[in-house]
């Protein structure tokens, strides 16, 4: 089974991509491990692309198109895989579609996880992180800590990131509406992308995906 997961940023793809790619035994290839792997490994694309990075440029599309293609000749990949973050326009859709031609595959399913906007700035905009520990995490609504602004775990400052903030939030998603909406529509002209109600508990979301994917004796 070869899947592509989008949905916008807070949609929850890294945790439903957890869940699925241990659900369907599949490796879950997402960019952002590929890039941190790469330059902790000292690779030469990991290398390649932290240059562009120590540089405050953004990394080229051929640089994490050839991170993802080595990452799917992976053997655990050789029975498929779960996409979380790329492709992420339509540069790296139509590069996907040429390695999977020249390799004689093809895509399942994308899976487009649906959130209204407005949720999804809740959803972000709420997020308190302990200065102490990163992974003690709470929400202004969702998951509040007993006393406010103090984590419950070990009593740190709970805090708001940068990237959490409203108006960055909103940044993000025009750019997801610019950038990769239109890999949706050209999923759809191949009649791949499934519609996923996203709201909700997330094992909900998660039997709501699997359900929805195409039988793997088909």
């Amino acid at each position: 089974m070869r899947i592509v997961l989008v949905g916008p940023p807070g949609a929850g793809k890294g945790t439903q991509a957890a869940y699925l790619a241990k659900n369907l035994a599949i490796p879950h290839i997402s960019t952002g491990d590929l890039f941190r792997a790469n330059i902790s490994q000292g690779t030469p694309l990991g290398r390649e692309a932290k240059s562009y990075m120590d540089a405050g440029n953004l990394v080229p599309d051929s640089v994490t198109i050839a991170m993802a293609e080595d990452r799917m000749e992976q053997p655990d990949a050789a029975n498929g895989f779960l996409l979380d973050g790329f492709p992420r326009n339509l540069g790296q859709a139509k590069a996907l579609d040429e390695y999977l031609k020249d390799h004689s595959l093809k895509l399942d399913a994308v899976l487009d996880l649906e959130v209204p906007e407005d949720e999804v700035v809740k959803r972000i905009a709420g997020r308190r992180i302990c200065r102490n520990d990163s992974s003690h995490v709470f929400h202004a609504e969702y998951n509040k800590p007993e006393t406010e602004g103090v984590c419950d775990v070990c009593g740190g400052e709970l805090y708001q990131r940068d990237d959490d903030r409203e108006e960055t939030v909103r940044k993000r998603l025009e750019v997801y509406h610019t950038e990769t909406e239109p890999i949706i529509d050209y999923y759809k002209a191949q009649g791949l992308v499934v519609d996923i109600p996203a709201m909700g508990k997330v094992d909900e979301v998660t039997t709501r995906a699997m359900a929805a994917l195409p039988s793997r004796d088909a």
